[in-house]
């Protein structure tokens, strides 16, 4: 093959006459580009540590402290109060300095030590000052004095243009929280779900739980939380992710759609070119520290730990357990389409290649029509099923030859991108039915067709819509969400496309075309696939789907109810929740009239590594402003009252988890410890072992600039979503754009006799609805005030 040849740097052959040597000079240049590379990656990536580990301070600084500790010297005044003359006195060189010499050298070491000093202290007072959260439950708009001269001191200890980790030493860990306050906080949380012979119950085994084997308990994990720089993310990782044995597809892994109302171009080779080429932007100012660390009121740093593992990242599977593997750099893109696996290189003459270029490399593979290798059309099922089977299958027969050097290419790639072969999008007759058909798509697809153990699979589709299927465990949503945004405002604002529809720019002779990978499958392997796309198949089927914009209104209504947009859509749920009906078995309505354990994601990217921690959306005061709007005897006052008091409880709990008060965290960890330890603790085991039959996310918006919404207001996202977390449960996620629109996506399982999606999405309308007309507000009028 073409391509085997330009991989030989040189050849030789041995004969009567000497040896013949042949030298490929093309391939010895590409190697020398590509170690010239690897070096300056490795340069930058020096020269960013070092940058990165003296913030908030600069090399600048260190200049400009030298440069004043020597002109003091020859001014003879001695700011060091003695401390240079002792250090002269030790230097090691002495006899081989003048005294002018070992003048300027203690005082070059007394400057440097104080700058590192300063460092430190201001590292230190940086890290106090982020301990502190009472600014979080002040009224909006009303900050107190305090939390004024706090937030001035942040700025002042924060320093100037920061990289992308130049915080991460200065964030605090997360807290350890007392077991008391966390009994006492789950113990609420799940009083409006039990009777009160099952609450008795369970406050006695809390309350025993306290007294004897908790406190054991908790000393381990303060240890830990002494020791480790998250006494949380290390064991989320490895005992709820990567510990799983269940399959990624629709259980773990999520979606994330592209905009709602534009597609940019109709040609999938071009739309895959500007999407795979904004994206290795992106992986260039993520290599080189040039994101900006996110930022709350401007001011407050988060986490940025997670990014790290977005590119060249793949989960392996394992028997006991699965591992990420992440490497430094890749080169190359590993392709899916039509049952085909290729590899398309993204360098050629030691730069990125321009998307015109890659849209030439995506079209070359859509044009090829070699038909694809015993096993391999349905192979990318196996990261789609159990994951055991796929472990023993990775042993047994992809442990050597073609198989593990193809397999290598797909696992070492940069990511995976899909080609699909069908049309997807807001179209058709029925674009309802078009958009629960997208989302079911970029979940699952046609179960064989995604590289589910990627850090992220890029789907480009025939018409030219596109989207992500992220992996779980190496980061959450947002992170991903961050790449998207970015990906999408390059695309769209920035690269282009010309009048055909094709990505701008010219081709350079010369590029390799893409490589199709080999597979040597045998039967056996492949009776291993099937069975694995059977058990896929079957998932995927019983997925049920409702996405809906609702434009009915957005934000800037909410907002003149004085209620955030969270708590008033998670109030609706609770609302949609207790009233929805389902038909199934017996085909006729049934009322659930009841409430369930909701979980709703948070973020503690506040505290260093920090991940997630869940806000328990259904409370006593929830409770209580459903049931007043379900009793026809109460009027609108008393509605509106519990509202408020129930919003604000909401309001309080996600104070709480971002604050690393949360209640879930912390005990999931004392289970962690309880095994290690091998005791069993009665009321851990009941605690984990409760089922969420509804689990919500809101998808932030966190590059809000990069979106001209007044001149492109079509350039929305649909945001992304994600399956029930149980069988017969709920999921539901939302994103909130502008001020007019909310988009919701709500997942369940066909199978279950408790759920229908669409059901429930017609009561979550309805119950945003309601609940707004409680406000009694003119929808017409801008000056609204809502008392």
């Amino acid at each position: 093959m073409a391509e085997a040849h330009q991989a030989v740097a040189f050849q030789f052959t041995v004969s009567p006459e000497g040896i013949d040597l042949q030298l490929s000079h093309e391939a010895l240049k590409q190697v020398y580009l590509s170690g010239l590379r690897s070096w300056k990656k490795k340069i930058n990536k020096l020269r960013n540590s070092f940058v990165t580990g003296v913030y908030p301070a600069s090399p600048s600084s260190w200049l400009f402290m030298v440069t004043a500790i020597l002109v003091t010297q020859y001014s003879r005044l001695d700011p060091s109060m003695g401390m240079i003359g002792k250090i002269k006195e030790h230097l090691p060189v002495s006899d081989y300095l003048s005294d002018q010499g070992q003048n300027v050298l203690s005082a070059l070491a007394f400057s440097t030590g104080l700058w590192l000093a300063l460092i430190l202290t201001m590292r230190g007072i940086l890290r106090l000052l982020l301990c502190y959260h009472g600014w979080m439950y002040e009224e909006h708009g009303k900050m107190s004095n305090i939390s004024k001269i706090w937030l001035a001191l942040v700025k002042i200890f924060a320093g100037r243009k920061p990289m992308l980790y130049s915080y991460q030493a200065s964030l605090p860990r997360l807290p350890v929280p007392a077991i008391k306050d966390t009994t006492r906080r789950y113990l609420e949380s799940i009083r409006p779900l039990m009777t009160d012979a099952e609450f008795q119950r369970m406050t006695g085994l809390a309350h025993d739980f306290e007294q004897t084997l908790g406190p054991r308990l908790q000393w381990y994990l303060k240890l830990k939380s002494w020791w480790a720089s998250n006494y949380v993310s290390d064991w989320w990782e490895e005992y709820i992710y990567l510990r799983s044995r269940g399959p990624l597809m629709v259980n773990s892994n999520y979606y994330v759609m592209d905009f709602l109302y534009v597609t940019p171009t109709p040609v999938q080779a071009a739309r895959a070119g500007n999407l795979v080429y904004a994206m290795l932007l992106y992986r260039r100012k993520l290599t080189r520290e040039e994101i900006k660390p996110l930022m709350i009121q401007g001011s407050l740093p988060m986490c940025s730990a997670q990014y790290e593992r977005v590119f060249n990242t793949t989960r392996i599977s394992g028997m006991e357990g699965d591992r990420i593997q992440h490497l430094r750099d890749s080169q190359h893109v590993a392709v899916y389409h039509a049952g085909r696996f290729f590899r398309v290189w993204l360098y050629h003459n030691g730069r990125l290649l321009q998307p015109r270029e890659l849209q030439a490399q995506f079209q070359s593979i859509l044009d090829n029509v070699t038909p694809p290798l015993p096993g391999e059309e349905k192979l990318p099922a196996m990261t789609a099923a159990e994951r055991d089977p796929w472990a023993r299958a990775r042993q047994a027969y992809f442990q050597s030859g073609k198989n593990q050097n193809s397999l290598n290419v797909v696992e070492k790639a940069a990511f995976f991108v899909t080609l699909d072969t069908s049309d997807q999008g807001l179209q058709g007759p029925n674009p309802g039915q078009a958009l629960d058909a997208y989302a079911k798509s970029l979940l699952h697809g046609r179960c064989c067709d995604r590289w589910f153990d990627k850090s992220f699979t890029l789907i480009v589709y025939r018409n030219g819509k596109s989207g992500l299927n992220a992996e779980h465990s190496w980061a959450d949503a947002p992170v991903v969400g961050h790449l998207w945004e970015y990906t999408l405002a390059t695309d769209s604002f920035q690269l282009g496309y010309d009048a055909d529809g094709n990505c701008k720019g010219n081709i350079e002779p010369g590029i390799p075309p893409p490589q199709k990978l080999q597979w040597e499958i045998p039967p056996e392997c492949e009776q291993v696939i099937l069975r694995s796309f059977s058990v896929a198949q079957a998932l995927a089927k019983d997925v049920d789907f409702f996405i809906f914009p609702f434009k009915e209104f957005g934000k800037g209504l909410i907002k003149k109810c004085r209620c955030s947009p969270d708590g008033f859509i998670q109030l609706a749920l609770q609302l949609a929740h207790f009233r929805v009906r389902c038909f199934r078995r017996a085909k006729k309505l049934l009322d659930k009239k009841k409430f369930c354990l909701t979980y709703e994601a948070s973020m503690t990217r506040l505290f260093r590594e920090g991940r997630t921690e869940t806000v328990r959306s259904c409370t006593i005061e929830s409770c209580n402003f459903v049931r007043a709007m379900a009793d026809p005897t109460q009027n609108i006052g008393t509605r509106l009252r519990l509202f408020r008091v129930a919003a604000e409880k909401h309001q309080n709990l996600y104070r709480q988890a971002m604050t690393g008060e949360g209640i879930d965290r912390h005990l999931f960890c004392l289970y962690v410890v309880s095994r290690y330890l091998c005791l069993d603790s009665p009321f851990l085991h009941e605690v984990l072992s409760e089922p969420w039959r509804l689990s919500t996310s809101q998808t932030p918006i966190q590059q809000l600039e990069l979106f001209d919404l007044k001149n492109h207001p079509d350039y929305v996202s649909c945001g992304g979503g994600f399956g029930p977390v149980d069988d017969n449960g709920y999921g539901v996620s939302y994103i909130v754009l502008g001020e007019d629109l909310i988009n919701f996506h709500v997942s369940c399982k066909f199978s279950s006799p408790e759920t229908d999606a669409h059901r429930f999405g017609s009561h979550i309308q309805q119950a945003l609805r309601d609940v707004l007309a409680l406000f009694q507000l003119d929808k017409s009028s801008p000056g609204s005030s809502g008392e």
